[in-house]
This record gives structure tokens, sequence and C-alpha cells, in this order.
């Protein structure tokens, strides 16, 4: 029989077993706590008296006591050990270590912690968390109320994973319940989307609660403070939280980037493991000693002295950047942050200024017939010290070879041990021919150029190097993003969509783990319309590459072509992150701001993607894309006039140009001109331009929807997709 609450009350001094309780010293979901001694290992406990009538069957309570057995198991430095269960006097009691310090919630009312103890105390939770997964062991409860942080800084996890086993199965999925009630298997604030939705649970489900509690301990709040539950739940299932920088901007950038990946919606998108988490955490330590190392691969001199060989230069370079990018400790700069400084005398402490970046990689590349020389080496920027040098005098096969070498001497320059998946990336060789490799880099060349005839060439170059190597997954990988973008952007015909579609498929079952295969599939899947797929097919990408941008920002134009502008805002924001000198996902970010009607976040993104492609322009000044984009910008600035020219100069450089004749009615659209837009409009779609739907849902031709000619427009052919980016 269980005892009444007023027993219950006054267990202090009393013996429960062979624990004699001291003192009461806290109450909760698990009931009340207290401190007591353990006679028989003379040593301090904490009893946890569970409320009276929680177990009220036999069976139940022989149930909680195997799983509070098989728990005790999670022996583990960061989690609080279970000791014992028992029952005296109708008293059901569970015995745990006792931790001596405050729960981290005690801490967090204090306000954000310092980074480095942010970063610590992520490390040691992650550090929990991957010992009790490994045990196949899920917490569903974490909360800064279950974490106790001890005198000497050590954090130890409390209640793991038996709060919840409390719950009466009919109650586990009541979405009406009270914040930290016990309609919810856990504490809503913290829950991740799929708890709320009662989809089975996993070890990222842990992850995303471990998110809110990195939220909380840097930015000093939680990412959603809605008191009443309908509102809390819709913003954690539809809603994104305030970026930390935005709360807290001296926070670095890669600790928000951590915090965000944790709290995707989307289990796929976030951290797999807690392991992977851990590895980020350790990677950012700053209690560590080790600040972000940021590099810059520098175009290597072109020593062979023809022009016609930029192309095998320019692509070494790229490969070598990409391969050192494979080292997650470091932040290496993109080839569109670095192109400025293509043949251009520069020094490294002009780049490390103007870049922010701690070091650079520079060299000299000469090809003659079969024999390859490439120089290279590691400059640090402030002081202007080689780190490391070499050169190599080798065949051309070995080209893979000596950028693998490149990406591991830069590694052991500073001191960074490589996990033994960056050593396998590194040594994964794409092609075993350097022929075909030879017609990739031309086709690549082409492919940057960003014009109908260069996609072209693109595709012809592509396609002879897998004449030579039927096996290049990277090859097949281009021809699908030639074809997509001829159809997005020129061409929209069934067979460059089919040929996209076919492409990418092989490339895939070539190399299942290209993460640059699986965005070339989510891109045509998503021209396919099926949208669902595609977002499946860039998430894997994501995970298998979190730096590769097109993933981020096919995923917000898959959102955006469906109308779905909250989710667009959020992929193309995150996009931006991953290459913050690009402009197109700024300015579809701002549209789709734009059309939902945040207007003063609009207009902010609009500057910052205005000055992104001005800068731009300076090295492509031929790039009608970035100048019809601009005159976009510049339109919803109010600066018309210069908006007008922008337009008529992207027409000017490209008259023929559909993609440019469909951006150029947009603006004139926000100019208020809607004859003119309409004029270009049905130009485009007569020329071939199908994308209708990018077209019905794009916000800045709001004011030509109930326009007849743009009725007709949209009408004719609802199966096309669209363009604008």
């Amino acid at each position: 029989m269980a005892t009444s609450a007023l027993e219950q009350s006054s267990l202090v001094g009393r013996k429960l077993g062979h624990y004699r309780v001291l003192q009461k010293i806290g109450a909760g979901g698990m009931g009340e706590v207290y401190r007591a001694r353990d006679e028989h290992l003379d040593r301090d406990v904490a009893i946890k008296v569970l409320p009276a009538g929680t177990l009220r069957e036999e069976e139940s309570r022989g149930r909680f006591h195997g799983e509070a057995m098989a728990l005790s198991k999670l022996a583990h430095p960061n989690i609080a050990n279970i000791y014992d269960f028992d029952t005296q006097d109708g008293i059901d009691f569970l015995v745990t270590e006792y931790v001596p310090g405050l729960n981290l919630s005690d801490k967090l009312a204090e306000g954000p912690l310092p980074e480095k103890d942010v970063v610590e105390l992520g490390m040691q939770l992650a550090e929990g968390l991957a010992a009790a997964h490994s045990q196949g062991v899920v917490h569903r409860d974490l909360k800064p109320g279950n974490l106790r942080v001890t005198p000497d800084d050590r954090l130890k996890i409390l209640d793991f994973g038996l709060a919840v086993r409390l719950i009466p199965a009919s109650d586990v999925t009541k979405s009406t319940a009270s914040p930290g009630s016990l309609g919810f298997a856990g504490t809503l604030r913290y829950m991740a989307p799929e708890q709320l939705l009662g989809d089975p649970l996993d070890a990222r489900s842990d992850l995303y609660s471990a998110g809110t509690v990195l939220y909380e301990m840097a930015c000093g709040r939680l990412p959603f403070e809605e008191q009443l539950s309908p509102p809390l739940i819709d913003a954690i299932l539809h809603r994104q939280p305030p970026a930390p920088r935005s709360l807290r901007p001296t926070l670095s950038t890669r600790v928000e980037e951590i915090i965000l990946r944790c709290l995707e919606k989307n289990p796929e998108y976030r951290y797999q493991s807690a392991r992977d988490l851990l590895a980020d955490l350790k990677r950012t330590s700053v209690g560590g000693g080790k600040a972000e190392r940021s590099l810059a691969v520098l175009y290597f001199e072109n020593l062979s002295g023809q022009k016609e060989d930029e192309y095998f230069r320019d692509g070494i370079t790229e490969d070598i950047t990409t391969e050192i990018s494979k080292i997650l400790e470091f932040r290496v700069f993109s080839r569109s942050a670095v192109l400025a400084y293509r043949d251009k005398p520069v020094t490294p402490s002009h780049v490390g200024q103007q870049l922010n970046a701690t070091h650079i990689v520079e060299g000299s590349i000469r090809r003659e017939a079969d024999r390859l020389r490439i120089t290279a080496k590691l400059v640090d920027t402030k002081t202007g010290h080689t780190l490391w040098a070499e050169r190599y005098d080798r065949q051309l096969q070995h080209v893979f070879a000596i950028q693998d070498e490149i990406a591991n001497s830069i590694a052991a320059a500073l001191r960074v041990v490589l996990t033994e998946k960056e050593k396998d990336a590194i040594e994964k060789v794409p092609t075993a021919d350097v022929r075909a490799y030879d017609f990739y880099l031309r086709g690549r060349h082409f492919f940057h150029q960003f014009r109908r005839k260069g996609l072209d060439l693109a595709r012809e170059m592509f396609a002879h190097a897998i004449a030579i190597d039927p096996r290049y997954a990277r090859a097949y990988a281009g021809i699908a993003d030639c074809c997509a973008f001829l159809y997005v952007y020129w061409e929209s015909s069934q067979a460059n969509l089919e040929q996209a579609d076919e492409a990418s498929r092989k490339a895939l079952e070539l190399d299942p783990e290209l993460a640059e295969a699986h965005a070339s599939k989510g891109l045509s899947a998503s021209l396919k319309k099926h949208y669902d797929e595609a977002q499946r097919e860039f998430g894997i990408a994501i995970r298998l590459n979190p730096r590769l941008f097109e993933p981020y920002y096919f995923s917000g134009r898959n959102f955006y072509v469906q109308g779905k502008l909250e989710e667009a805002i959020r992929w193309f924001e995150q996009a931006s992150r991953v290459l913050p000198e690009d402009y197109q996902a700024l300015m579809l970010m701002a549209s789709a701001l734009h059309g939902l009607g945040r207007n003063e976040d609009a207009q902010a993104a609009y500057r910052l993607g205005l000055d992104a492609a001005e800068k731009h322009l300076e090295v492509h000044p031929e790039d009608a894309r970035a100048v019809y984009f601009g005159a976009n910008a510049l339109t919803q600035l109010n600066d018309k006039e210069r908006a007008l020219k922008w337009a008529e100069h992207a027409v000017q450089m490209e008259p023929d140009e559909l993609q440019v004749l469909y951006n150029v009615a947009c603006v004139y659209a926000l100019l208020g001109d809607p004859e003119k837009a309409l004029d270009c409009l049905e130009k485009s779609t007569t020329a071939g331009w199908g994308q209708r739907e990018w077209m019905e849902h794009d916000p800045d031709l709001a004011s030509l929807r109930d326009h007849p000619r743009f009725k007709a427009l949209v009408n004719p052919a609802p199966d096309a997709l669209t363009t604008k980016a």
C-alpha cells in the first residue's frame, strides 16, 4: 500500500533499507529527492522517492525495476549512476549517485555562460550522450534541470531515460499539456519536433534537446519563448529560432553553426550521432587553446606561360582547395572568395587582412608533356613566416597523389591529427585516368562561365571524360548539372530534364558517397516536381559534406518554387553561412522575406546581397546575372533610377537570354511598369523558358497576378518549373 504525501514528507531521519535519509534536496517529475547515507558502503547517495501510486501494479513495478537495473550499467563520468531500486512500507524509491553542485538551470538563472564554458560543458554533455546511445539508451528529457555541474566543473546527466518511463502510455502523445507536465514524454520547451508529433524517437531527438540546452547556455534564453503551449508547439514545429549571433554577436560562427545544426527540424539534417557533435565541439574548443584556423588557397602561378593552360592551373588549385576543405578543423575560403587575387601580386598579410584568413597557401604549376612540377607553401598571414614548403617533380599521372600530400602536409604543419574519415576522403581518387581528369578540368572551366555556350561546351568536355573513364562519377554529376542549369535558365526541354536525371542516377550508382551527385540528383528531382525526394537527396549531400554550398542553395529553391517561403528563407540563410560571398542566396532570401511582408528584414538582406553582387562584378564585370539581381535589389531599396539603368544594362549585355528577360521583367513589375514586365515575360516564355511555377509564386510579380496577360502566361503550362536564381 502506497504512503500518503504527508508520510513521504517526513522521511528525513528515517531509514529506507540500508539508506539513512539526511535531508530533502529537491522535487520534480520524478518525485521528491533526498540526500541519504548508504550505511553499507559508507557514501552519500540520492534517494528519489517516486510519486505515490506511480507504480500501482506489481507488473509495472517489476518492469521499472528491470529498466532501472539495465540503466545502472551506464557507467560513465558524465552520467549520474543508478545504484538500486527498492520498495519499503509502500514507498517506491530509486537510489542514484549523489552529485554535489548546482543544476545547470541554476547557473543559467544568472545569464549566458562564457563561450569557453558553453563548449566545455557541451563536450561533456555529448560525451555522456554518446556513451548512453552506444548502449541503445535515449534520455528523452534533456534540460538544464536534469544536468548538474559539480564544484570541479564536471557535468553529470541525471535521470537518464527514467522520467519518461513513469508516464502512462496513453498520455505520451497528448499535445495539449502544459510545458513540463506529465502529458508529454519530456519537457515541452526542450522537445524535438518528432517528439511532439509522437513519432518514433532515436538518439537524434536527444541531440535536438542538447542543441536547445547549448542555445540557452550561449544566448541566455531559449530558442522559443512563447508562454502558452499551442503557440510554443507551433514554433517548435514550424518556425526558425533567432540566429544565436543575432542575440550575442561575440559568439563564434562555429559555435552558432553547431547549435543550429542540432536544432534542425528534420532529424536527417541534424548531427547523426553524439560522437559527430562531440567532434565538432572539440574542434571548436576554446579551452584547448585552438583559435579557428582559416585558409585561403590562392590560385597558383601558371609557369607554362600558355593562356590555354589556365584551365589546368585553375582546376588543380580548386581541387587542392577541395582536398584541404575535407579537414573539418580548417575553415577554407571558397573559389569565389579568392578569385579577386588570381594573377595579381598580393602579400600574405594583405590577403589575411582582407579575408580575415590566418594562413594562405600559394605556389606554382608547370606542365610539360607528361611531366608536372608543383611548388606549394603555407604562410602565416600575421608573421609572414613560411610554415611549410615543398616542390613536387612527378609524372602527370601522380597529380592526385600530389594533392593528397599537400593536404596532409598542411595538416601536419598546423598540428592537426586527421580522423580516419578525413584520411579516407582525402585519399579517394576520382578517376584512374589522368586524360579523363584533364577533360573534366576543361569542363569545369567552361561550367564556371555560367553561359549557355559555356554549359554546352562543359557538357561536351564531361562526355569526353566519361568516354575515357566510364566510371567517372564526378563527370556524370557535371553533365547532370549542365543539363539541369540549361533547363532552368535557357531551354526548358524534356530532353534536358531527362538527361539531368539519368546522369545524376549514374553518378550515384558509381559513387553513392559523392555529395555532389546527391545534390545533382536532388536538383533534377526538384525540377521534376518530386519535391520530397529532392529534399531527401539534399539532406544526404549535406550529411556527406556539410560545407557544400549547392544542397543548401537548391533546398532554398526547392521550397521557393512551392511557395513555401519560410522554409526557403531558412535554407537560403544556411547557404549564405556556407558561402558568405554568394549574392544569389542573399537576394532570394530577401525576395522571400519581402513576399512574407517582413520588409525590414528584406531590406537588410537586399543591402547585403547588393554589396555581394557589386564585389562579384569587380571580378566578373561580364556577369549579367549579378547585374539583374543588383537591379532587383536597387528597386527594393528605392534607388529606382539606378535600378532601371542596371536592368537596361543587363538586357544590353545578353539581349536574347531568357533568364535575363525574366528577371528584368521582375524589375519592371516592381517599378510599376506592368506592360514592359509582361512584354519581357512573353518574350522569355515564347522563346522556350517554361518554368511557370516559379513565375506563379515569385513575390516580385505579385502586382501582375490579376492581369489577363499574366494569367494567360501561367495557365497554359502548369507542368513546368521556373527560374530566378
